[in-house]
């Protein structure tokens, strides 16, 4: 296993005031009541930068966490996800606000339709100037969809089978209406647009139907760097086919190095060089000059975090309602229509019985991935362990305490990886896409199944007849 030469990093965030933690909001030193203030999303994206991260990873959820005892109470009381606005409308501030900075943006193709999605994000490229991410999910919450007028969400395997049709509609939208050269802007000729290069696009399928010119010109990539999320047998088989950045978790090493091997096979048996993915894994890292500081504040974040609150996170995440169970109580496996993936490592592939009491502490079992405490060394030290014997490319770093957890990591951790020569000193120029990949172009890799929509030019097509 040859570890990357350099690691790379995401701030993991939601628009929110609870994210991965509940009740972390109700810390003094918290800021995230300020959630929908741009003030408190652009110093936020500054101090990203700043740190050079590649990105701020926004998530999202469609629904009401509303498993935990049959009722939506919890939630509500806690802040459990719960109110959250809309990711998109964020990223223009931020991208304002900085040069480099990626986006990645969780958005939910079960209640969108890829004639008007792929409009937005393509707006969104433009106007970070290539710096986009999608990540694609399909939904866990039933209150989504019965919110949208529907009984309940699609069957596990079906959101699936919806989403590489949405997706085959997408590329056909991004990269097949308009050629390159399209858009002439001839002010003296006054064309603005070469009609000859515009294609209208044709789509029927069994959930979604196209017939029209995508809305808007090519994008700096065309199509927005692709992230995924899912990790059961059906959601790994999407992410080898399209994805180009996967998030993942696992609360132990052999855990998430049998994921990341899993999805690495899989790209490989589908003709895809393997280490073409960017693989992410969740982290919680809390980090003090030195380590004991760094147990202190441990203890009083933990004081912090609200455990019903947790558990009604958990139960919409896994579809169980562990209000029905005992704190000293192991997790069973149930086969469920959310995220089958998390109840696996609680469950087929822990090493040990997982207690339900254990999962809503702010610890490593309840962290259900990396759980990083110590001073600048010690941290670093853990985190290229991760990678050495997992093989993931990089964190996702879960928010704790905003700004300050980040801050930390910005100012403690990044100087000592940097020591270490295991991250950037300065910022590849380019899209998202060309600093993930350095060396690759800004659109997708030839290779990508969402390449062969692309129409070639006027002047390739000269090019090929002589």
């Amino acid at each position: 296993m040859t570890r990357p030469k350099e690691l790379r990093f995401n701030a993991f965030n939601m628009m929110a005031p609870s994210h991965n933690w509940a009740g972390l909001w109700s810390h003094p030193r918290d800021t995230s009541l300020n959630y929908n203030s741009l003030d408190y999303w652009v110093d936020y994206a500054r101090t990203a930068e700043r740190g050079l991260l590649d990105g701020i990873f926004l998530a999202d959820v469609f629904g009401i966490y509303d498993v935990y005892g049959g009722s939506p109470e919890t939630a509500l009381r806690h802040a459990v996800q719960l109110p959250n606005a809309e990711p998109t409308l964020l990223v223009s501030a931020m991208a304002y606000a900085t040069k480099h900075l990626g986006f990645g943006i969780t958005s939910n193709l079960s209640y969108e339709h890829p004639y008007q999605f792929a409009r937005r994000f393509s707006t969104l490229d433009h106007l970070t100037r290539g710096r986009i991410g999608w990540s694609i999910v399909t939904g866990y919450l039933d209150s989504g969809a019965r919110g949208m007028g529907l009984e309940a969400n699609r069957a596990h395997d079906e959101r699936y089978e919806a989403a590489e049709e949405f997706l085959t509609a997408s590329y056909k939208l991004w990269e097949g209406s308009w050629e390159d050269g399209a858009v002439r802007r001839d002010r003296t000729a006054r064309v603005f647009t070469d009609p000859a290069r515009i294609h209208n696009v044709r789509h029927q399928g069994l959930h979604y139907q196209v017939d029209g010119i995508h809305l808007a010109e090519p994008s700096p990539q065309r199509t927005p760097l692709l992230y995924q999320a899912g990790t059961s047998k059906r959601g790994r088989a999407l992410a080898a086919r399209h994805a180009e950045a996967i998030f993942l978790n696992g609360q132990t090493k052999p855990i998430l190095a049998r994921a990341v091997r899993e999805i690495r096979e899989a790209a490989k048996a589908l003709g895809r060089d393997p280490y073409d993915i960017r693989l992410f894994a969740g982290a919680t890292v809390i980090v003090a000059p030195t380590r004991a500081e760094a147990n202190d504040l441990l203890e009083e974040y933990a004081g912090y975090v609200d455990q019903a609150g947790q558990l009604a996170l958990l139960s919409g995440w896994t579809g169980i309602d562990f209000s029905n169970y005992r704190p000293d109580q192991a997790v069973q496996y149930v086969e469920s229509n959310a995220i089958q993936s998390m109840v696996e490592n609680f469950t087929l592939r822990s090493d040990r019985p997982v207690k339900v009491g254990d999962l809503a502490t702010l610890s490593r079992v309840g962290a259900r991935s990396p759980f990083v405490v110590g001073s600048p060394q010690d941290v670093a030290d853990e985190l290229i362990a991760w990678v050495d014997e997992t093989d993931v490319d990089g964190f996702n770093l879960f928010r704790l305490v905003a700004p300050e957890s980040l801050t930390s990591f910005v100012d403690l951790v990044v100087p000592e990886l940097q020591s270490r020569g295991v991250y950037k000193t300065a910022y590849r120029e380019g899209t998202l896409r060309e600093k993930l990949f350095p060396g690759r172009g800004p659109y997708l890799d030839p290779t990508h199944p969402g390449a062969g929509f692309r129409r070639a030019s006027a002047a390739a097509r000269t090019e090929a007849a002589e």
